[in-house]
Parts: C-alpha cells; structure tokens; sequence
C-alpha cells in the first residue's frame, strides 16, 4: 500500500466519524427545533401537558448519543494499517446512523394538544423513528468489526 492509499483511508475513516458526529447533531437539534417549537405552541391552550410533551426532546437527543458513539467507535477502529476498503465501510457506518433524521416530535406534540388520548399514539411514532438511528448503529458496529 503506497503513502497515498494510506492518507486516503484515514481521510475517509475520519470522514465517517464525522458526519456521524454532523448528521446526528444536525438531526437532534432539527428534532428539537421542531418539537419545541410544538411545545411552545401548545403552551397557551394545554399547559398542564408541558411534562409529557417533552419526550420528543428527549428521543431526539438519543439520535445525537449514537453519532456520538458510532465517531468514537471509528476514531478508535482506525489503525496504521488501515486499507482503502476498511476506511470506506468505516465512512459508510457513519453516514448510516448520521443520515436518521426524524420530525415525528412535532406532529405528536401539535396532534396531542388537541387530543390528549393520542400521547401514546406520540410515543409510538417516535420510536419507530428512532429505531432508524439505532439500525444505523447496528450497521456501524458490524461494519467496523469486519
């Protein structure tokens, strides 16, 4: 393997670290604009619903702790002798939990303002949504150990 190939795939691995990093800390905070922004809405009719209108917030947060855990698995999987191919099953386990993004958030919490009885509804969606970012972390980890 010449100099090259070796300062291509460590780009590449570092590449995957960080749009793991990037994605999911642009899909956390979009998830969270989204659903606070329901939250602040419902404020003025329902505010006795302000406690379990935050869960979005929370399940949006989770999305941001895979990248977090996805770029540190890459950053440690990278070695000297990391070839091309490795490098880049290492930047598409990144892209795979980076690229999960949900607004499920803030329909749940809009749609349960107006219908308390549909909380549970809410909650359902949102972890159907975030089990896209937990597939995402699946991937990476069995990519990264190959």
């Amino acid at each position: 393997m010449t100099t090259d190939n070796v300062a291509h795939a460590s780009f590449l691995a570092v590449l995957g670290a960080s749009a793991a990093m990037v994605f999911s800390a642009l899909g956390a905070a979009y998830g969270t604009a989204k659903s606070s922004a329901g939250i602040a809405a419902m404020c003025a009719g329902r505010p006795r619903l302000i406690v379990k209108s935050i869960v979005p917030v929370v399940i949006a947060g989770i999305v941001a702790i895979c990248g977090l855990v996805v770029a540190a698995l890459i950053t440690h999987s990278r070695t000297a002798g990391l070839s091309l191919f490795k490098s880049c099953l290492l930047r598409g386990a990144g892209l795979s939990v980076g690229l999960a993004v949900s607004t499920v958030g803030y329909a749940g919490v809009r749609r349960t303002a107006q219908q308390p009885r549909l909380f549970v509804g809410m909650i359902l969606g949102l972890v159907f949504a975030e089990v896209l970012g937990l597939y995402g972390l699946v991937v990476a980890l069995i990519v990264s150990t190959k």
